[in-house]
């Protein structure tokens, strides 16, 4: 549906072209998935040739889709293809008793799971700023033991169909209990209940998008097909950036929208990132990274700016310290600073990473934090030593797009841009972790408050779905639905 540019390096112009069609991506560096060319064929391949060559991104088809699936009597090859994608959810049982996670029918394909998935990793192509940056980072990674078993799987919801806009940007899913999971889907912000199996619409950004509530410096006139680049839900509230620098906030206990605003009019305007967070005062503020090289803290009461700060090249990521003095920021830049949040001042900056970074969060404990860059690590930092890394965890794939430690400070999730999700015991050092493996493109992963449910948001035209782990205790659960 959307075509998106967005210019990450001075002087360069656009960094990359990211086509967002029904939920499946074409990037000018990406091979087409070999498995969704296995599912779909010659002729959905040709297909979206065609449309590369005449740039229509709107002419697409959702071939994925079922109920618009055309079968004709006799047609052997359209009735397989209608077996391939009849994709149903899989429980938890299901799993045991031999199901894949994701439903794919690998019995039917002329292609071994194993196989594809080292396909997979010889193939995809991870985004770099600055060329072979992930292979100058692999000598400093440390050695990670993979046999971790932290959360089970439990259930993989079908009908949740999360979506990217770009390609760089993973933070749209949110959980904000055990079942409640907010998401983006197009242009809609969703939500989804695993207690009712529900999906509900919250903001429809396609039309218009105005507010209800009066504060200075609102727009009251709205936006309208406003294209949503990042998200945040906490504290029964929703933040959500655009990609020309528009702000929409809602109180998820009031009807209607609470604030709108263009927080830049910069043409480089993308919002990266957005934090909402506790102040020491007993208010909830949240903070916005912006490509026009800038944060700003906003208060929840009236939404008015309490800071904005300037920095020397584009925020991606921004996360404020559990005692909410100090800023770890990432951006367009190989470093990563730390600056006062009382003054805006640079206290610290961290070397190690070798391009841009993404994503950055603090342990609840707050020593530490953690960087995750496009040279295909994450990075863990302790504020009483910063000369050097405390650890170096480096990917499958590509880049650590998301970062979230648990509330409890003992995991640390991160999510690659695709197919990968690693949990990390943060009491071992970092040296042991649980991958998670599946495959698709990663909108976002989130945990539930109490660290007792993960979901994963997994993009793809095909298998798009919400996949659901339960924390994994000394006793069993009752892992399936009634």
């Amino acid at each position: 549906y959307l075509n998106s540019n967005r210019e990450k390096e001075k002087g360069e112009g656009r960094a990359a072209e990211a086509r967002v069609i029904q939920g499946f991506t074409l990037l000018t560096k990406f091979p087409l998935n070999p498995l969704y060319q296995e599912l779909m064929g010659d002729h959905l391949a040709n297909e979206l040739d065609y449309m590369d060559e005449q740039d229509d991104a709107e002419a697409v088809v959702d071939y994925a889709d079922e109920d618009n699936l055309a079968i004709e009597d006799g047609d052997p090859g359209v009735e397989e293809y209608y077996l391939l994608t009849k994709v149903t959810d899989t429980s938890a049982t299901m799993a045991r008793k031999g199901k894949d996670i994701q439903g794919i029918p690998w019995d039917r394909l002329n292609i071994t799971r194993d196989k594809y998935r080292l396909t997979r990793l010889e193939q995809y192509k991870n985004y770099e700023n600055i060329p072979l940056s992930g292979e100058r980072v692999s000598k400093e990674c440390q050695h990670v033991n993979r046999n971790g078993k932290y959360y089970d799987f439990f259930y993989n919801s079908r009908f949740v169909k999360p979506t990217i806009l770009h390609f760089q940007l993973r933070n749209l899913v949110w959980a904000t209990t055990n079942h409640d999971v907010y998401f983006m889907s197009d242009y809609s912000v969703m939500h989804w209940s695993s207690l009712t199996q529900k999906v509900s619409e919250v903001i429809n950004f396609f039309g218009l998008v105005k507010p209800t509530e009066k504060y200075q410096g609102s727009l009251l006139e709205g936006f309208q097909q406003t294209q949503i680049s990042t998200l945040a839900v906490k504290h029964k509230f929703l933040v959500a950036g655009g990609f020309q620098g528009e702000l929409t906030c809602k109180r998820l206990d009031k009807p209607g929208i609470s604030f709108c605003a263009r927080m830049t009019y910069d043409e480089n305007a993308i919002t990266n990132a957005v934090e909402i967070y506790d102040t020491t005062s007993g208010g909830i503020h949240f903070m916005a990274s912006n490509n026009d090289c800038c944060i700003r803290e906003y208060e929840t009461e009236k939404f008015q700016l309490v800071t904005q700060l300037s920095f020397p090249w584009p925020v991606n990521h921004t996360s404020v310290s559990p005692d909410r003095k100090l800023i770890a920021l990432v951006g367009d830049h190989k470093d990563g600073l730390l600056v006062d949040a009382s003054t805006g001042k640079t206290v610290a900056t961290v070397v190690g990473h070798k391009d841009y970074s993404f994503a950055s969060a603090w342990n609840p404990d707050g020593r530490t934090f953690a960087t995750g860059n496009q040279d295909k690590t994450c990075r863990v930092w302790d504020v009483r030593n910063l000369s050097s890394s405390l650890a170096v965890l480096k990917g499958n794939l590509g880049a650590a797009r998301s970062i979230r430690y648990s509330a409890n400070g003992k995991h640390m999730i991160v999510a690659e841009p695709a197919d990968f999700v690693h949990i990390y015991n943060t009491k071992t050092n970092y040296d042991t972790r649980q991958e998670i493996d599946f495959f698709g493109e990663i909108s976002g992963v989130s945990l539930s408050p109490d660290d007792e449910t993960l979901y994963i948001g997994v993009w793809d035209r095909t298998y798009a779905s919400l996949l659901e782990y339960n924390q994994r205790h000394s006793y069993q659960y009752l892992d399936s639905y009634f």
